[in-house]
């Protein structure tokens, strides 16, 4: 008797099972970025512990601070194209091997030049993981790669949210900023482990979706295009007006405000939630003309930025003010940056794109701790503010409304 019709249902089950398992294994990875976030939420909160141990002016701290922004750009473009010769899921384990492996070595640093150079190499380790899971998941949910991309960064605002409550409660019990640096490495390392179990069906996730994964038309050929362009220079100018915040604002709230380590963490844990409505800031870019929602968010970005440093000072102002700025700035701008990168251009450049956007977003971010250290020290924290967070979202509003929609790839 023929098994013609059962051979089509065992296939259909064989389908469905791999894409299940490469669902998973997406969401597993997804889940591994989150301890990026740890990290990155937890040094600038015991920067004032290695800065007085160090001996760090406020200008070095801010460098140290935003430091591995320096080597998520100079990766991203190398880590589009590993993913050429890689697995992009192999690029993003290696990358967090990197990244946690340097996380543990900076509490051995002599001084500041090596622990500048350890700081600089997990961002060498976050580009390579960063730039090969935003090319997983726009890949993979091309038409809805602003919400994909939304559940990303809502991974990175648990990790934003978790980081300095932990780090803040390991810092009070042990007395010492290196412990909670050698617990999120090792968490790191554990992370890595499960992505290796639970990932390896990633690489045929493409196929495994069958034909609900969109396939796009359009966009351009090549790099060097308007819309490429002038997101290159708007992630630029996000990248210095949100690491000026992430890079310093702790130091703001325990130096100039006079928060303790425990309020500023709680304020940072408070920015991080604002961070987990990226899934809808991803669906509002993917529903509404990009020049729209990218415009606005930047001028609403504008008036957080100012009111940060010159509004009220005490703890429930700064809490919702923090929030703000992580729904419209991470919640929205970084999100629907990152997935217009991908949208610019045509989908076999996805990794590229990707790696144009980590480049561009942190070169300028790797100067932003600087930056907003040296104008807080010159003239004051309200000009710092006002230059590096309100001042750069104004000037993106008006580059917003240069781009071209109608050149974007849609789906096909």
């Amino acid at each position: 008797m023929s098994d013609s019709g059962a051979q089509p249902v065992r296939q259909h089950v064989a389908l469905t099972s791999s894409g299940n398992a490469a669902l998973f294994g997406i969401a597993v990875l997804i889940v591994s970025y989150a301890v990026n976030a740890m990290d990155r939420a937890l040094f600038p909160l015991i920067l004032p512990e290695v800065a007085r141990e160090y001996r760090f002016a406020l200008p070095e701290a801010g460098l140290m601070s935003t430091v591995f922004t320096v080597g998520m750009a100079v990766s991203g473009m190398p880590a589009g194209y590993l993913m050429s010769r890689f697995a992009p899921k192999s690029v993003a384990q290696a990358g967090l091997l990197i990244f946690s492996a340097a996380t543990i070595v900076t509490v051995y640093a002599s001084g500041f030049s090596d622990m500048l150079a350890f700081r600089a190499l997990t961002g060498v380790g976050e580009a390579m993981q960063l730039t090969a899971l935003l090319a997983i998941v726009s890949g993979h949910f091309a038409q809805f790669r602003g919400a994909a991309v939304g559940a990303l960064n809502c991974s990175f605002g648990a990790g934003a949210i978790l980081g300095p409550l932990l780090g803040a409660a390991l810092l009070t019990a042990s007395g010492s900023w290196r412990v909670p640096m050698i617990g999120f490495g090792l968490i790191g390392f554990a992370l890595m482990a499960l992505v290796a179990l639970a990932a390896r069906d990633v690489a045929r996730a493409p196929a495994a979706l069958g034909p609900k994964r969109a396939v796009t038309a359009g966009g351009e050929q090549h790099l060097l295009n308007r819309n490429t362009v002038l997101l290159v220079l708007l992630s630029c100018l996000a990248g210095l007006a949100i690491f000026g915040f992430l890079g310093m604002y702790p130091t703001y709230l325990r130096r100039q405000l006079h928060f303790s380590a425990g309020d500023a963490g709680g304020i940072m844990s408070i920015y991080g939630l604002g961070v987990l409505v990226s899934v809808g800031g991803g669906w509002l870019g993917d529903r509404f003309e990009m020049r729209l929602v990218l415009g606005l968010s930047f001028l609403v970005a504008a008036l957080i930025g100012f009111l940060l440093f010159n509004g009220p000072a005490d703890f429930a102002v700064q809490a919702a003010l923090a929030f703000a700025f992580g729904v419209i700035f991470s919640g929205a701008i970084y999100v629907n940056l990152a997935a217009c990168h991908v949208k610019a251009l045509q989908q076999a450049l996805s990794g590229r794109a990707s790696g144009v956007f980590v480049t561009s977003f942190y070169a300028a971010a790797s100067v932003a701790g600087y930056a907003i250290g040296w104008l807080a020290a010159t003239f004051g924290w309200a000009v710092a503010g006002d230059l590096q967070l309100c001042a750069s979202c104004l000037v993106a509003v008006l580059l917003v409304l240069a781009l071209k929609p109608e050149r974007m790839a849609r789906p096909a």
